[in-house]
This record gives structure tokens, sequence and C-alpha cells, in this order.
């Protein structure tokens, strides 16, 4: 049986502008980063304490645009600790907004930003 997303792929223009991205201002923390074959480097990063991991892949190898596709949405505990961890790390983030969340009386809290390339990032937080 499937248990879970073990990762998603990202397509960017510069990984290691993506790793500082990721790793330095997010808090994630690098599960990979090597040489795959000949020019080919496999970046794959991971939130603190999460299974799924995002592998952070060169868009030029693959054929594809920096940003084509892409929107992650990640969960966090306390939204507006973490939107102002964010900017004290250089992160340019919104405001949290409350906005209803399916038929069951939830709501989530979500702010947003974006990558070096573009990928729109989501930050949320669910309440009841």
């Amino acid at each position: 049986m499937i248990t879970h997303v073990s990762g998603t792929v990202m397509y960017v223009a510069d990984q290691d502008a993506s790793r500082a991205f990721y790793v330095d201002k997010l808090g994630f923390r690098v599960v990979r980063d090597e040489e795959i074959g000949p020019g080919d480097r496999w970046l794959e990063v991971v939130p603190p304490g999460g299974q799924t991991s995002i592998v952070l892949a060169a868009a030029a190898d693959f054929g594809r645009q920096p940003g084509e596709g892409a929107e992650l949405a990640f969960a966090c505990d306390d939204i507006h600790a973490t939107v102002r961890q964010l900017r004290e790390a250089g992160v340019r983030i919104t405001d949290p907004l409350e906005v209803p969340w399916g038929r069951t009386g939830t709501s989530i809290v979500a702010a947003k930003t974006t990558d070096p390339d573009g990928n729109d990032v989501v930050i949320t937080q669910r309440v009841s």
C-alpha cells in the first residue's frame, strides 16, 4: 500500500540559488546533493521532520522552463511565528490571511511567497 508522497520535482534555473532559498531561508535540510551522471546533479531537500522531499532539478537538463508547473503548500503549527521567522531570514511573504476550507467549518490561514524561479510557495495552518 502507498503510505505517503515520497517526493516531487521542481524545475529550477539555478540549483545553488534554489538550495540557498530552501535550506538557508526556509530551514529545509539537504537529503542528497551529488552528481548522478556527467553534468547531472541530484539535489533533494526536505522540511524539518518531513517525509516528502523536493528534487530541485536543473530545468535546462530536462527541456523545461524554471517554475514550470509547480506550486507548493507547506503546513506549520503557528503561521504568525513562521511568517515572522521567514521575514527575519529575508523572505518576502504576504501577511497571513484566513480563508474557508471545505464544508466542515474548518479554515486555513495562509501566507504566500515565491522561490528564486517564481514558483509559488504557500505556508498554511489549519484552524477550527
